[in-house]
């Protein structure tokens, strides 16, 4: 009888995460990399974003804040950063632990005083706090469950940039 080797769980594909894995092992140098987005301003309040060869994603900011409410505005989209590197966390070491996950939801929300933003008083402009509440289901028990949350919240690039100083240049061409 031949033995049938399963290469997806959770619609990851094993073999390529475990091809990078090996890689960076026998190679460390490939575990550093560089990303980039372009913003262009498109009037009033939005701008677009492209990213490799995707088609742009659109940012405005609501009405209430003057803007035409087209897309998501930047704060939004940093929320949805924060939550989408979470689920691909959740996805990618639910897959190496071996976890089956049926659904993975992750609700997001931050507290911003808009009167730094807009001129009114000095002191930070951005997120006072965020919260996210993960909901996973899954057949795994709570223990596996638990340390699959840990190893996320250690593992995600966007979580880790948002809670630690980060070094930001912004020069001016």
């Amino acid at each position: 009888m031949t033995e049938t080797v399963t290469s997806r769980l959770n619609d990851v594909d094993i073999e390529a995460v475990g091809g990078l894995v090996q890689a960076i092992r026998d190679d460390a140098s490939k575990a550093k990399t560089t990303w980039a987005a372009h913003v262009k301003w498109k009037g009033a309040f939005a701008s677009e974003a492209r990213v490799r060869s995707f088609e742009p994603s659109q940012s405005d900011e609501p009405a209430a804040l003057g803007g035409g409410d087209s897309a998501p505005n930047p704060v939004e989209q940093l929320l949805s950063a924060l939550g989408n590197c979470l689920a691909v966390g959740y996805a990618a070491n639910a897959t190496v632990a071996g976890i089956e996950l049926e659904d993975v939801r992750i609700d997001l929300k931050g507290d911003i005083d808009l009167a730094v933003f807009l001129g009114l008083a000095v002191g930070h402009a951005g997120f006072d706090s965020i919260s996210a509440t993960v909901t996973i289901d899954s057949d795994a028990p709570r223990d596996q469950l638990e340390a699959l949350h840990a190893t996320v919240l250690e593992s995600s690039p966007v979580g880790h940039t948002i809670r630690n100083a980060v070094p930001v240049d912004i020069s001016l061409a």
